[in-house]
């Protein structure tokens, strides 16, 4: 039986025509990624003007914490001499430079996600639209979706807190053992083997807390791109729509089938990063030559560097708009799975031409 959402979380759009909702049906993952990889070479243009702007704004903040590393590690250097306030002080700015960097970029991709997915999805049924179209209702929900993004981070944060409780629990047993006052060889050995596990559990609670944020929210931004919802009401409403199971076996976990979505896009781009970044590593070890040495890799001129790393951006964002289109799809795929809204849609067509409303949400 299909549930329907309320009337509140609909947006109402022209209805699209009858090919379109006759074509739309729930679909395998294969065929998921298959319409998505037709539709990206169908729509190449209008996907590559939608995201250029957005990676070209995360270009400057990734480049901007760039050119400050070399700086912290020279002071890093530096600090048997140096004055351990200036270089607490220094790091902390440091720090705080690369969270608001790592903060800006994940927003940026969100409001390039609802961009693309305002554009895919009325597109994909049909429905006239324009890449303007998908600017104007990306900005006119930026607090929207801002909002929701804060909310996320602030959940995200909690996950990650429980994530890391095991590493936390080693580090001090570690470090209990390190100050107990035995030095014998054997407290030694068991203070730095706890600290060691410390730092492995910690990291991998990290990975796994990224890996789950991005998982956990994947359909967010189509959410508020698609829905007339407010920043909670979008938060809750994208975990109903991944959690829980569309059908039997393992694979019909919708957080099962968003994980193999997410873990086979993105291995493609990241090996599409790795060739268009073939240019950038080519500069730096003909003018650098050690990458391996920050003093040499800061030493490079950027009037070198910034040409290669902006075709790396370029060359990504061709491709950027696939794993966005795969995400839009997939909103649309659980709509259809869960509340039936390609029986809705048919059922909503009228017999004759005359115009009538229907759900894209």
């Amino acid at each position: 039986m299909h549930v329907h959402p309320p009337p509140e979380a609909l947006w109402c759009a022209p209805v699209s025509p009858p090919n379109a909702s006759s074509d739309l049906r729930p679909l395998a993952l294969g065929e998921l990624i298959d319409r998505a990889a037709m539709f990206w070479r169908a729509h190449l243009k209008a996907l590559f003007t939608l995201c250029l702007g957005f990676d070209l704004l995360n270009y400057i903040a990734a480049k901007v914490t760039a050119l400050m590393l070399p700086q912290m590690v020279a002071m890093l250097d530096t600090r048997g001499t140096g004055d351990p306030l200036t270089v607490l002080r220094e790091m902390g700015r440091f720090m705080g430079v690369s969270v608001a960097a790592w903060a800006l970029i994940i927003w940026s991709y969100w409001l390039a996600t609802a961009t693309v997915a305002r554009y895919a999805v009325p597109t994909r049924l049909g429905e006239p639209t324009t890449p303007a179209d998908g600017f104007r209702r990306t900005f006119a929900r930026v607090g929207t979706l801002t909002g929701a993004y804060v909310i996320s981070i602030g959940w995200s944060m909690g996950a990650t807190l429980v994530l890391c409780l095991p590493g936390l629990a080693l580090g001090g047993l570690g470090f209990a053992a390190a100050v107990s006052g035995t030095h014998t060889g054997l407290s030694n050995a068991a203070s730095i083997a706890l600290l060691v596990g410390s730092g492995l559990l910690l990291a991998l609670a990290f990975l796994a807390s990224t890996l789950w944020y991005f998982l956990r929210f994947m359909l967010l931004p189509p959410v508020v791109a698609l829905e007339n919802l407010g920043a909670w009401g979008s938060f809750r409403r994208s975990g109903e729509l991944l959690s829980g199971r569309i059908e039997p076996g393992f694979m019909g976990r919708g957080t099962v089938r968003a994980m193999v979505l997410s873990t086979v896009v993105g291995a493609m781009l990241i090996a599409v990063s790795t060739v268009a970044g073939l240019p950038v590593w080519i500069v730096r070890l003909m003018a650098g030559g050690n990458i391996f040495d920050p003093a040499a890799m800061a030493a490079i001129p950027q009037t070198l560097l910034v040409p290669a790393e902006l075709f790396q951006v370029v060359a990504q964002t061709v491709f950027t708009p696939l794993g966005i289109v795969v995400s839009a799809f997939f909103y649309l795929d659980m709509r259809v799975r869960r509340e039936g809204l390609d029986l809705e849609r048919r059922l909503s067509e009228p017999a004759t031409s005359e115009p009538s409303s229907s759900v894209v949400a």
